[in-house]
């Protein structure tokens, strides 16, 4: 599966696009100024994606991927 298809998988299954679940991420403290903070672990925004919105792992990953900036949604 393309890093494309599990956004749009992810933005199927929650409703919310990359751009909606960095705004969620920055109120929750884990992102500052469209960055992930230094202190902030893949296993923080793993659990918050399962236990908010039932994400497995591999598209939680996903998106830490999106905000660590390994990948783009483009």
């Amino acid at each position: 599966m393309s890093f494309q298809a599990y956004l749009d998988n992810i933005q199927t299954k929650t409703g919310k696009s990359p751009d909606d679940l960095r705004k969620l991420a920055t109120e929750k403290g884990f992102l500052e100024n469209g960055k992930l903070k230094p202190e902030i672990k893949a296993g923080q925004i793993v659990q918050w994606l399962k236990d908010d919105f039932q994400l497995g792992h591999g598209h939680a990953m996903a998106i830490y991927a999106l905000f660590k900036g390994i990948k783009s949604a483009e």
